[in-house]
């Protein structure tokens, strides 16, 4: 790029631009079915040009690939995004779970066991899909799953039913129908692979955005139980068509022996533990906003549910756009830092406009950590490859996510541990007395203290991932 490439990095580039068959080929030791001249360009033989001829797909196909990828992303994620809609409702003084009302800890366990599940879901599932045909089964399964946990969760009355559904069957569930349209639609999108998964993801905000206020309403005129049970029913009648669209392309996950087993050489680069340190604290600290964003807003500013509800679809949105926003900036100043700066903005603006926030200042601050958090969940699978080079990809991918899948299960319920148990609607319009009210408000300054340094602390573990790797490459560039 403006002639100054030098070999190292060109040769990286072409790498990454190298097809999944190629990159799963030269990791479990195969030889690819094409010539490499001297100069690293391709030059296919016969029986692999006439294999990219039979799978190459139609513009139709991937137009539709897409389109199915959007709709899962904006259910999987937005339903995990919106989980503060039901923790407000859970703990508030309407809730139809009985022991619930004010107990954060135990009711936002529901929200991150289901999300903990999806990610860390990933070590089985890419197995699994290495070892089937048909990936489809894998995706009906996983949305049968999924929309039969929200779906029971209607009928729920007691915290452990919670447990069984809404957490355990729909993360599982999840996990089963997410993970096999990111696996496999990289392979359809030789050119354009970034565009393909960028519109993807962008779903992510977008269902948060439109799932927000519909849940809300529909609690609000129809009750917790009917609400459900129309979530999990559209879930099942989205997903189905969803399932059936995604294919397995040649020879891609074909082998059987798809491992998530990282290379020992791998494991004991000090970036790789400092990358898993980060992984963990970071997921830590991402749910706790989304998750008490509602509660405060209720709580302490005395918000009614349908307004702070509004503020989650806020943060929700500009995190769609902070996403891309943020991808093409890496794409100028380097992944790394970018990424770096992204997880250490967000813990500033949580330490910064949280405490004590009134309602100008908490506005604010939705929606500033909406814009800096979207930047470590765009960039982490590309920081990944950057870092372990594309031939770990899979199986470092696969093991980071699992260890943010734990690392979200303690967050929220750390943070509902300190924030203990309270009554609903001790906000400054409701009569209450102004003890109340400053003890609320001291408990929610103490859980915005401990997000900010789980977050503080996950940045300065993407930073040292960000020195390490540099020191192991042996020479220091600012572009990373």
């Amino acid at each position: 790029m403006n002639g100054t490439m030098s070999m190292r990095e060109e040769v990286a580039l072409q790498e990454l631009r190298r097809s999944p068959e190629h990159i799963h080929a030269e990791h479990h030791g195969q030889a690819e079915p094409e010539d490499v001249t001297r100069e690293g360009e391709h030059q296919p033989n016969e029986a692999s040009r006439d294999a990219e001829e039979e799978w190459r797909p139609s513009r139709k196909y991937q137009a539709v690939l897409l389109t199915a990828g959007f709709a899962m992303i904006f259910q999987v994620i937005g339903i995990n995004s919106i989980y503060g809609i039901f923790q407000e409702f859970y703990t508030s003084p309407n809730t139809n779970i009985k022991n619930a009302q004010g107990q954060d800890a135990l009711v936002s366990l529901v929200g991150t066991i289901g999300t903990g599940l999806t990610w860390s879901g990933g070590i089985f599932v890419n197995p699994l899909i290495a070892r089937t045909q048909r990936i489809q089964w894998i995706m009906l399964a996983g949305v049968c799953i999924m929309s039969l946990g929200i779906f029971l969760a209607s009928f729920c009355t007691e915290l452990w039913h919670l447990y069984l559904t809404q957490a355990i069957l729909y993360g599982t569930g999840a996990s089963l129908y997410y993970f096999p349209i990111l696996a496999l639609t990289p392979a359809y999108f030789d050119r354009h692979r970034g565009f393909a998964l960028g519109f993807i993801l962008s779903g992510a905000g977008i269902g948060g955005l439109i799932l927000s206020p519909v849940m809300s309403t529909l609690i609000s005129h129809i009750g917790i139980g009917w609400a459900l049970r129309i979530l999990g029913v559209w879930n099942f009648a989205v997903g189905i068509p969803v399932s059936f669209v995604v294919k397995k392309r040649g020879n891609v996950y074909n082998s059987g022996r798809a491992s998530t087993r990282v290379d020992l050489s791998v494991a004991k680069r000090g970036a790789f533990i400092w990358q898993a340190f980060g992984a963990f604290l970071q997921a830590g600290g991402n749910v706790v906003p989304t998750y008490f964003l509602t509660t405060y807003s209720v709580s302490v500013l005395s918000y009614s549910s349908s307004k702070a509800s509004l503020l989650l679809a806020i943060n929700n949105a500009v995190n769609s756009v902070a996403r891309i926003a943020m991808g093409i900036l890496a794409d100028r100043v380097g992944r790394q830092n970018t990424l770096i700066v992204s997880v250490l903005l967000s813990a500033i603006s949580v330490l910064a406009l949280w405490p004590s926030a009134p309602r100008p200042r908490f506005v604010a601050f939705v929606v500033s950590y909406g814009v800096l958090a979207g930047g470590y969940n765009a960039l982490l699978p590309t920081t990944i490859a950057e870092v372990y080079g594309v031939q770990h990809y899979t199986s470092v991918n696969s093991v980071i996510y699992f260890i943010r899948g734990m690392g979200a299960l303690f967050g929220a319920p750390l943070a509902g541990v300190i924030l203990g148990s309270h009554q609903r609607g001790l906000g400054m319009h409701s009569g209450t007395s102004m003890m109340d009210l400053h003890a609320l408000r001291t408990k929610y300054n103490q859980v915005a203290l401990y997000d900010g340094a789980l977050l503080l602390a996950a940045g300065l573990c993407v930073a040292y991932v960000r020195w390490s790797d540099a020191r192991y490459r042996g020479r220091w560039q600012w572009k990373a």
